[in-house]
């Protein structure tokens, strides 16, 4: 491997590392990131860093502080209620388009994402709490797969930023609603196999709202 191939790597595997250790809340909202410690935590260079860093303040996961450096991003009840708003207006965008379009391995596919999410939904339930990470990351898998038939890779990655935004916001609030969720998510696989948008739709318009209810109404957002 050439040194500019080694140095892209080095960056790359950085850059997905300290962003997932964000969005799953391992580095905390309002966590200051001292460069000399990531160099070390994550094995790139202070200015390899210091690009990383930019790149995801451009996603509001980081800010820029200037001459003070780098935190993460906080959380806020106003911002987890504006992310979960724009989640919805991308997410009932792609439903119908999805729907229309999907044939018989999109199906396989959604059907193969719930069956993975369904399963850690029924272990947390039995009072199985060490797999928030993993259920979470079903979730998205889930709710990615009903939509990735829609035929815009814009709207796909415009959306994945900001499901991974919300995801965050889940994970800092530890938010799981058991039975409620599950049934939401058994109801929208049903109407992606029956091709049933207008539900499904106001499924999803339910299933996201009641997580923010849920969430802000425990107060652990502050």
């Amino acid at each position: 491997m050439s040194i500019e191939l080694l140095a892209t790597s080095i960056a790359d595997r950085a850059h997905d590392r300290i962003r997932a250790d964000i969005v799953f809340g391992r580095l905390a909202p309002g966590a200051r990131l001292r460069l000399d410690r990531l160099a070390s935590d994550y094995g790139a260079s202070v200015s390899t860093l210091r690009e990383i860093l930019s790149r995801l303040s451009s996603e509001g996961l980081v800010i820029a502080e200037g001459q003070r450096g780098f935190r993460v991003a906080s959380v806020s009840p106003a911002g987890f209620e504006d992310v979960a708003a724009m989640r919805l207006l991308l997410e009932t965008h792609a439903l119908p388009l999805s729907f229309a379009t999907g044939d018989l391995e999109w199906e396989s596919r959604v059907v193969a994402a719930h069956h993975k999410l369904a399963f850690m939904e029924r272990r947390m339930m039995t009072g199985d709490q060490e797999g928030p990470e993993l259920w979470k990351r079903y979730d998205r898998e889930f709710h990615q797969s009903l939509i990735e038939a829609c035929g815009s890779q814009t709207l796909l990655d415009l959306y994945a930023g900001v499901f991974d935004q919300y995801l965050r916001y889940q994970m800092v609030a530890v938010v799981f609603r058991g039975e409620i969720a599950a049934e939401e998510h058994r109801i929208l696989l049903d109407c992606a196999m029956t091709r049933n948008a207008d539900k499904a739709c106001a499924v999803l318009t339910q299933h996201v709202n009641g997580c923010v209810a849920y969430t802000l109404k425990r107060g652990v957002l502050k």
